[in-house]
């Protein structure tokens, strides 16, 4: 009998040893993918010669072009190009906003790009004051008071910032042109985040904390203590209690943006060092992990709009983490994470179809920006 019982506890231990070890390859692969170096990306001359092609080649295409307005009577069917004298390309109003928003910053870090001349002269003949006054007429009629909220106000505050941060006769010209819808966007801002009951947590364009994001930062360098208030109340509310963030869901199927990320991006920006770092330690724990490890977005088709979208997520997520990484050693690990996001889409911006071409550059300069602090 006690042999028996001998042989029978060794097939349950040989058994229990068999499981065990058939785990093992799974675990190991997980972790040695984790800690995979990536290269940092580089951003040069020669990089900002190609990017630049992108915005330059999509803020003068007219067609095809993606209208987000309402209609308030047939006298609204106008081009484009009536309504909106300077954003008229890129697809749509916010792209090319954004569009622009690339040329000045890659001008600003490179002033001797090969088609230099040609972005100043360019913006110069676009952002007009002229040009200025059709755009802040469209914004000002009643039935567009929604139109690109939020994510085309962020982009146009982006876009003043920019300008504002730039030590050049040129761009201060430009920013005091802009300045009048810059105040109507930063009016808009005012009025609609105290009716806003709750945040809106998509991974598209109307992502609230992606909109706050943006709108802070311009307040911050504006100087504009009421709508930076504003926002850290704002932010406070929508997102302080929140807990465990189910980034394991994500990403759906169209998302450029991160819903759990774009939080964390806003919230280590109104928030202490003491209070964000308890914030993260509830919000997202696993990020403090050194072996932590986010899949990046895989694009099955570049030639459609909406599955293209990842390529952007990728590079908004490492923006996310490159500005965490930044600000606290305790995550100085989610750089390399942030470098193998990048790599995955950045080989594909140039010759890449219009439906990515004529934003994603914006979103890789944006993610390159933040890696080299600019």
């Amino acid at each position: 009998m006690n042999k028996f019982f001998l042989l029978f506890f060794s097939i349950i231990l040989l058994y229990s040893c068999k499981d065990k070890k058939s785990e093992i390859p799974e675990t190991t692969k997980d972790q040695v993918m984790s800690v995979q170096k990536f290269p940092e990306p580089t951003f040069t001359l020669t990089e900002a010669n190609k990017l630049i092609e992108l915005p330059l080649h999509c803020v003068g295409t007219e067609y095809p072009y993606k209208p987000g307005e309402t209609l308030e009577s047939k006298a609204d069917l106008v081009e484009p190009i009536a309504v909106h004298p300077i954003f008229y390309g890129c697809f749509d109003w916010h792209s090319a906003v954004h569009g622009y928003w690339s040329m000045v910053s890659l001008l600003k870090q490179f002033p001797e790009m090969d088609k230099g001349d040609e972005v100043r002269k360019l913006l110069k003949e676009r952002i007009t004051a002229e040009n200025v006054v059709t755009e802040v007429a469209y914004f000002e009629k009643p039935i567009n008071k929604s139109f690109e909220r939020t994510y085309g106000w962020a982009w146009l505050l982006k876009l003043s910032e920019e300008l504002h941060n730039w030590d050049d006769p040129m761009a201060k010209e430009l920013e005091q042109n802009l300045k009048p819808l810059a105040d109507i966007i930063v009016l808009r801002y005012k009025e609609f985040l105290p009716k806003l009951n709750y945040p809106i947590r998509v991974g598209e364009h109307t992502n609230t904390a992606f909109g706050l994001t943006f709108a802070y930062d311009y307040a911050e360098t504006i100087g504009d203590l009421e709508l930076k208030q504003l926002i850290k109340k704002r932010a406070r509310d929508f997102y302080f209690d929140d807990k465990k963030c189910p980034i394991s869901w994500e990403p759906s199927g169209y998302d450029f943006l991160s819903p759990c990320l774009e939080e964390v991006d806003i919230m280590r920006r109104v928030l202490s060092s003491e209070e964000f770092t308890a914030w993260m330690d509830v919000f997202l724990p696993q990020l403090a992990d050194e072996n932590y490890h986010l899949k990046v977005g895989e694009v099955s088709d570049r030639t459609d709009g909406k599955l293209v979208h990842l390529d952007g997520l990728n590079f908004s997520r490492a923006w996310v983490f490159y500005g965490l990484a930044k600000q606290y050693p305790k995550y100085e690990h989610l750089q390399n994470l942030a470098n193998e996001h990048v790599v995955y889409s950045y080989p594909n911006l140039v010759d890449d179809s219009y439906e990515g071409g004529h934003w994603l550059g914006s979103f890789a300069i944006y993610a390159l920006n933040i890696l080299h602090g600019k």
